[in-house]
């Protein structure tokens, strides 16, 4: 007995050393990034990796041993996957919908979201059945293929938002076209990232495939027409205002929302899809998703983020890419996705009108990938469908794309003139 508690409390003990190295080291990380006129979210990204293997177990390797080895790494797993599901439904808050229905400007959104999304997945493509001989020859070819086209394809619609607010740009045009584009990106980009899951736990069996869809979309349906109307009249009955949120209302909405974790799993798709559909079916209730943000949001953002951060830090050794032909590959394919989206979505812009710099401010705000990047490879990786050179490939990729996004919109856009300024006729 005295063993057993022994052991427990070395388990808590390197746990709550990992926590503290994690957030103090997210937190510094994020001020940094502030203050060098970058997203917060870009530091947290960095530190993630900078904790992991590619540097702080290269250079200190026994005291990277001591903080992440000493016990096994199932406790900072589960808290990374369940602060996922948690920020997955907080995503799903976020979501603005009314965006796909302006009217203004529908044109421009409609054209660069598909350039945005069918380019970046035939180049991801191309590049997948190139390398799949050499980077994943014993891994599926086309589910390898499907989840590197999938990545390519995505938009990080919650980093874009924050850097679209910090720099004043939300009620502008470019602002508006970027972010409504975004919206469409990352809808069409979730539902990819769901059927190339589901059709690769189904092992390619287009029975075993066809039936987990319509289950899934069962799923979908039984929660936005049953779940939904409950979720709501629990709101009014709760009285929920942009400063109050009742703790039991609270304990119920976690509840459903490892429920709904649940279910999917059931489903033969990862828990965090379940987090994502509860948040969409209360994105439209702006009092609630103003109060979830400043009374749960914050812990989640502070707390939860920086250990998926980490936990993808952990995962991803840069040294791992250590002969030319690795770096060869890995520049093919940051040039691939990182071009191929922002030509695709500049092209667009420009054929909708837009003048030369406001088409380069849209191409690479929707080139912006960083957290749902790692959330997409990192489901791959679980899968066994993206090989571990491909997944810190795909990793370097998502930092990349997001570094450079601020300095460029502070290059190309006068931010001076775009803060507080919505052009006329806007929604």
């Amino acid at each position: 007995m005295q063993s057993s508690v022994h052991q427990t409390e070395a388990l808590l003990f390197f746990t709550l050393l990992q926590l503290v190295v994690i957030v103090l080291t997210a937190r510094l990380a994020g001020e940094i990034a502030v203050r060098i006129s970058q997203s917060r979210a870009v530091g947290e990204i960095i530190a993630g990796l900078v904790l992991g293997p590619s540097l702080f177990g290269l250079l200190f390797p026994d005291i990277f041993g001591y903080v992440f080895r000493s016990v096994p790494t199932e406790p900072m797993t589960i808290l990374s996957q369940i602060g996922l599901i948690l920020l997955m439904f907080q995503i799903g808050l976020e979501f603005d919908f009314g965006h796909l229905s302006a009217n203004d400007n529908r044109s421009a959104v409609l054209r660069i979201s598909a350039a945005g999304l069918a380019t970046p997945f035939s180049l991801g493509l191309l590049f997948g059945y190139l390398s799949a001989p050499y980077l994943a020859p014993d891994i599926n070819v086309l589910g390898y293929c499907l989840f590197v086209a999938t990545a390519f394809s995505i938009t990080a619609l919650p980093i874009l938002g924050r850097i679209l607010m910090e720099l004043g740009l939300t009620r502008t045009r470019v602002g508006v076209i970027a972010i409504s584009s975004a919206v469409i990106n990352d809808v069409a980009g979730w539902l990819m990232l769901a059927v190339v899951t589901a059709l690769t736990v189904s092992r390619f069996s287009p029975a075993g495939f066809a039936v987990r869809i319509a289950l899934i979309g069962a799923y979908v349906a039984f929660c936005w027409w049953a779940v939904r109307p409950l979720l709501l009249r629990l709101l009014f009955r709760s009285k929920v205002t942009a400063q109050n949120l009742s703790p039991n209302l609270v304990g119920i909405l976690i509840g459903a929302i490892c429920l709904s974790g649940m279910a999917t799993y059931s489903l033969g798709i990862f828990a965090i899809f379940g987090g994502f559909v509860m948040g969409v079916l209360l994105h439209d209730q702006p009092l609630f998703v103003r109060a979830w943000r400043e009374k749960v949001g914050h812990f989640v953002l502070v707390f939860f983020l920086p250990i998926f951060f980490t936990y993808s830090g952990l995962r991803t050794n840069v040294n791992a890419l250590d002969s030319p032909a690795l770096w060869g590959w890995c520049l093919l394919l940051l040039s691939l996705a990182t071009i191929g989206k922002f030509l695709a979505c500049y092209l667009a812009a420009r054929r909708s009108g837009l003048d030369v710099r406001e088409s380069k401010a849209i191409g690479i705000m929707m080139n912006t990938r960083a957290l749902m990047e790692l959330i997409v490879i990192n489901v791959g990786l679980d899968l066994g469908v993206i090989p571990p050179s491909v997944f810190i490939m795909l990793v370097i990729m998502a930092i990349v794309s997001t570094i450079v996004t601020t300095p460029a919109l502070r290059a190309w856009l006068d931010l001076s003139a775009a803060k507080g300024v919505a052009t006329p006729g806007e929604n």
